[in-house]
This record gives C-alpha cells, structure tokens and sequence, in this order.
C-alpha cells in the first residue's frame, strides 16, 4: 500500500502534489489545512483522513484520529509536540492502543525517526515558504515512510 502524507498546506496546494500523489491508495493531512479546498482537491487522488490543526476553523490542533492502512497503525495528530516528549494526550492514546506510526505536524520541519519501537513522522509544510524551511510532503510505501521535496 502506498500512502501520501502532507501536512501544513495552509490553503495552499502545489500543482506537484497530484503528480507525487499519483497512485497513491489514501493520503494522511495532520492539519493547518487551511480550507476545504484542499481535501476536495487531494479526495480527487485518493481517500483522505486528516486532523484539525491550530489554524483549522473550528479546531485547536489536539484532535487525534486512528486509521489503520494496510496493517500499518497510524495515529494522526498536529500538535505533538516533540516526539522524545509526546504531550499527554498522545502518550495515553498509544498506551490505549498501539500504533506503528505517529503522524503529525505543526512544526513545518521534518522528522522521520523510530522511538521506542514507534516510528515518529513530520512531513514538513507543504504549503507557503516559511523562513528556510523546507517545502516537503511525505509518502509511504512498503511500510517506510520518506520526505520528498516539492
């Protein structure tokens, strides 16, 4: 199963994300999405499942959802903050029920490391320049994820 990850588009969605996201079988958006235009653009890919971020209307960036996509365990948040020191509600949402992998965004930097036995995954903004950081989405396939620039 391949999956497409992209956070922090911020309203804004590249032209080079439908080419990445071709083929893809379900894309994860971990939040500032920044209006439904997105996900009806990226829903034309592929199903979607996302988070509210802490610029989402109606949101606070704390929202966690669960999905598990060809066997992988996926809990999907914004804000984490930090993966060596998830905020509470993510550390008691995993002892609940496990997860291979902890989606999230916010930061607009990416991250890509196992802690734990739990793979942490960042996949940067996607959306406008910020500072020098970098414009990355994230795609899963064979059970790994990677960063690939925009």
């Amino acid at each position: 199963m391949k999956i497409g990850i992209i956070s922090d588009t911020h309203g804004l969605l590249r032209p080079r994300v439908a080419e990445l996201f071709a083929g893809v079988d379900h894309i994860l958006h971990a939040g500032d999405v920044g209006g439904e235009h997105v996900l009806r653009a990226l829903r034309e890919l592929a199903p979607v499942t996302y988070v509210g971020g802490n610029n989402d209307e109606n949101s606070d960036g704390f929202e966690i959802v669960r999905v598990t996509l060809g066997g992988l365990r996926i809990l999907l948040t914004h804000i984490l903050p930090k993966p060596e020191q998830p905020r509470d509600a993510v550390l008691a949402s995993l002892r609940a029920t496990p997860a291979d992998l902890v989606v999230f965004g916010h930061s607009h930097l990416p991250y890509n490391e196992v802690i734990h036995g739990v793979r942490f995954f960042n996949p940067a903004s996607a959306g406008p320049k910020r500072f020098k950081n970098p414009i990355l989405i994230g795609i899963i396939d064979k059970g790994v994820p990677h960063h690939v620039a925009l």
